[in-house]
């Protein structure tokens, strides 16, 4: 119950910030009723649990967001200093790294949080070992230090810890 709970919130929430409007009760009307409908439809299908609404995470997502958006920006001035420059100092290769995740939702915050960082991208994961392209040895070096995945590790097991799983 708690996941279709905080599935109508985060409609809710997108609803009201995609159409803008806060004014008119007929549109706010129908936004209930079309969230309502689809939450109907979600439940019917048995596709709210968990996984798809991983909430289970708490609150290490509030702190583990504006780290991961810090490093975004710090890769996006890298990756810009590379198109840039004149002489574009890249070195592509793809290489593997052992992930430390237990479960599918951290796999894919894992993977996903590679790929949102500019320079790197997660191509392949299978069984907990993931296959990583990379712009340079400088942004392959970054995911191999293995700061990403302790704190994407903490934040799995964090969510664990308050026995919300």
């Amino acid at each position: 119950m708690p996941h279709k709970i905080g599935s109508g919130i985060t409609l809710a929430v997108l609803w009201l910030m995609l159409s803008g409007i806060y004014d008119n009760t007929l549109i706010l009307l129908l936004g209930v009723i079309s969230i309502g409908a689809v939450l109907f439809v979600a439940h019917r299908m048995d596709v709210i649990d968990h996984e798809g609404h991983p909430s289970h995470l708490g609150f290490g997502m509030i702190l583990y967001f504006p780290w991961l958006l810090w490093e975004i920006v710090k890769a996006n001035l890298v990756v810009a200093k590379i198109i840039i420059s004149p002489r574009m100092e890249i070195q592509p290769h793809i290489f593997t790294i052992q992930a430390s995740q237990q479960s599918e939702v951290g796999n894919v915050v894992y993977s996903h949080s590679i790929t949102l960082t500019p320079g790197t991208v997660t191509v392949d994961v299978e069984d907990g070992e993931m296959s990583v392209h990379a712009l340079t040895n400088a942004a392959a070096a970054g995911v191999k230090t293995g700061e990403m995945d302790s704190k994407v590790t903490k934040l799995e097991t964090s969510g664990k810890g308050a026995g919300n799983v």
